[in-house]
């Protein structure tokens, strides 16, 4: 089973491993294609891109090919789903969790591209599935799943139904595991009383290829990294941040993001306005950084509204937009030297200022320790790969 590395599998991944596993497949029988890269590009998507002015989406065409030609074990099935809504920690909060469309329908247009002159997946031997699935809904999910693959893999709707809840239950872990690595991270930050920084961005941003990797050249410079889509969301952290409001009127509660974002019917952006709130309020985030590709239109909306939730407590806000426009590894170094230069010159004042603004005696600093080195964030693999062993990269 081949499942390209691309856009919300980078958030969804081991939903898909849990569901596999519990049907039967062998680690090493899921393969996820590579990073992005210009040299897959070049090798396995050269004449199959498809006309789309986003630049995460034109990349899926290497990742077909890298599944279909560069393994040196042959793929029997390439898995590519086309998600129509996410499980988010906002939902019930929000008006809905969907996912972007143009994302969503990505498979479709990405597979036009193999099928052009001929069709290569036949030619090769490759069954391509493309299941429709709505991960917000559970139960919906198991009836989707059924109706796409019990042909491919031979399933009933009893299986497909214990599959797709081992699938839930591998995301939840994965999840907990990373919200309980955030939470050590801040409580480092807290106890040192040292800055870290906030990603707000897509799930595809982690991927090196589309993001550039621009938080490791800070990560690298001594400042631990969070991303957003893993923010702690522990009850005492959230009635510490958000309790004063709640009690006052101004959100009916802590996830509440309705005083910012009425339009909430986007999961991705729906998660960037309440980081950014949360990135605001928390004192040891002294900096956000914001990443966004090229023409992103569902980005676009939220740059102006992000800047001024986080600005308005004096973090400091960095955006990277329109990433893919040119080559900007020069640009990039430039820009990552002046945040360290400012991170480094006004964090102090920005986390003592923040925690005036919060009740004394937090839960991040209730348990002082003799100062430790930061926990180091998980690798981009162990996120994908390495946490159930699951194969992934050309020749796997």
């Amino acid at each position: 089973m081949g499942i390209p590395k691309v856009l919300n599998i980078w958030n969804t991944h081991q939903f898909w491993v849990g569901f596999l596993r519990e049907l039967g497949l062998q680690p090493q029988n899921i393969v996820f294609s590579s990073d992005t890269s210009e040299d897959q590009g070049r090798t396995f998507g050269k004449g199959r891109g498809t006309v789309d002015c986003c630049y995460p989406v034109k990349c899926m065409s290497g990742h077909y090919g890298e599944l279909l030609f560069g393994q040196k074990k042959k793929i029997d099935v390439l898995l590519s789903p086309m998600i129509h809504c996410m499980p988010s920690f906002l939902k019930g909060h929000v008006v809905d969790t969907m996912t972007c469309t143009r994302v969503m329908a990505s498979p479709e247009s990405i597979k036009a591209g193999f099928l052009k002159e001929r069709d290569l997946f036949a030619e090769n031997g490759v069954m391509y599935t493309s299941p429709f699935v709505s991960l917000s809904q559970p139960k919906l999910v198991v009836e989707q799943l059924y109706e796409s693959l019990h042909e491919a893999l031979d399933l009933d709707m009893a299986e497909t139904e214990r599959a797709v809840k081992a699938g839930y239950r591998a995301l939840e872990q994965i999840e907990g595991k990373l919200r309980a690595h955030s939470r050590e991270i801040l409580q480092w930050c807290a106890q040192q009383n040292k800055p870290c920084v906030l990603v707000l961005a897509r799930p595809y941003h982690m991927d090196t290829g589309i993001g550039h990797e621009i938080e490791a050249e800070l990560q690298a410079a001594g400042f631990p990294v969070l991303w957003g889509q893993y923010f702690p969301l522990d009850e005492d952290l959230l009635e510490w941040l958000f309790g004063q409001e709640v009690r006052a009127g101004r959100i009916d509660h802590p996830l509440d993001i309705s005083d910012v974002w009425v339009s909430s019917y986007s999961s991705n952006t729906n998660e960037i306005l309440w980081c950014a709130k949360a990135a605001a309020r928390c004192p040891w985030i002294t900096c956000v950084l914001r990443l966004s590709s090229y023409e992103c239109g569902m980005d676009q909306p939220t740059y102006t509204p992000t800047q001024k939730i986080v600005e308005a407590t004096g973090t400091l806000f960095f955006k990277f937009g329109d990433l893919d426009a040119t080559k900007p590894a020069g640009g990039i170094r430039i820009r990552t030297e002046t945040i360290l230069h400012y991170m480094s010159k006004y964090s102090e004042e920005i986390i003592a200022r923040k925690r005036t603004y919060l009740p004394p005696d937090g839960p991040l600093t209730l348990a002082v320790q003799s100062p430790a080195p930061p926990p180091r964030a998980p690798a981009q693999g162990e996120s994908m790969a390495s946490v159930q062993g699951v194969s992934g990269g050309p020749g796997a």
